[in-house]
């Protein structure tokens, strides 16, 4: 059911005078989307419960989203819960859709709350929609036997209360005390258009960085050329193919090829390692005593 066009009391006017369906009709109607995928009986059946899903938004609308989009949501929830209803278990639809609409509602809240993805567990989805409550009444409680709750205190009943872990109540409450603000916000009166953004470090490398990266690049590069010189073909292909390739081949592939055993090629392996190794070692000696 599209709202696009239509005001949320225009809504509302309309889902009061829907009519009200007994539990005999209800039924029909379930069982002829149900089986038969009767799209009249699922335009009555969301219709006449839509009052239900405009009710349940409007108990949503503290947390600063339209009104009309929080109908929107809980409309989407209503015909989720009418597509999967089961007439046969004996439960009304009404009973059964409840979940579904604040569900619905409540995953748009928290999509639209903050940039900052607020959560998407069900613990971070309870803590989100109770902890506010729950900590007004905990502060009641101390009020009334003259005790004043300190911070963390508060945030440990809040987590014991709610059966989440401390940190995310204490995330949370600091994604729940702020709001997002634009990278192009003045930073102040008196900066004259002096933005956010331009506070902002950059990351990327610097030219200095990149000249000294690139220079130490071709050294490595230049070094292990001339350790690969000093090995024979065989051992220059063993290194190659085990240490050089994005998939390294494996010893007894090698093997095979070679017309080794296993344990030879891994032999020859070594070697080769070891007279890089000797060869590098002799070259950063070289740099090292000429920086001297």
């Amino acid at each position: 059911m599209a709202l696009d066009g239509y005001s949320d009391q225009t809504m509302s006017r309309k889902a009061m005078k829907a009519e009200l369906l007994d539990a005999e009709t209800e039924l029909r109607l379930a069982y002829a989307w149900r089986d038969e995928r009767d799209e009249q009986a699922l335009h009555r059946l969301i219709t006449a419960y839509m009052r239900l899903a405009i009710s349940m938004a409007s108990k949503f609308r503290r947390y600063g989203a339209p009104m009309n989009d929080l109908i929107q949501e809980a409309s989407l929830g209503l015909m989720k819960a009418a597509d999967k209803f089961d007439p046969d278990r004996g439960v009304r639809f009404s009973t059964y859709a409840v979940w579904w609409i604040k569900a619905s509602i409540q995953d748009y809240v928290m999509r639209n709350w903050s940039m900052v993805r607020t959560g998407s567990t069900s613990s971070q989805k309870s803590l989100f929609f109770n902890m506010r409550r729950v900590q007004a009444r905990l502060e009641r409680e101390a009020a009334a036997e003259g005790k004043t709750l300190a911070g963390h205190e508060l945030r440990r009943m809040i987590a014991e209360e709610v059966g989440v872990p401390l940190h995310d109540v204490e995330m949370m409450e600091g994604r729940l005390s702020g709001s997002d603000y634009s990278l192009n916000a003045t930073q102040s009166a008196e900066d004259e258009g002096r933005e956010w953004i331009e506070a902002l470090e950059d990351d990327s490398m610097q030219a200095d960085e990149r000249v000294e990266n690139s220079h130490d690049t071709e050294t490595l590069r230049h070094w292990l050329l001339s350790a690969l010189s000093n090995l024979n073909e065989r051992e220059r292909f063993i290194v190659r193919e085990r240490k050089l390739r994005e998939e390294p081949r494996t010893l007894e592939s090698l093997g095979d090829e070679l017309g080794l055993s296993k344990e030879r090629v891994r032999q020859l392996e070594a070697a080769a390692f070891g007279k890089m190794r000797k060869s590098l070692e002799n070259q950063s000696r070289e740099v090292l005593n000429f920086l001297a």
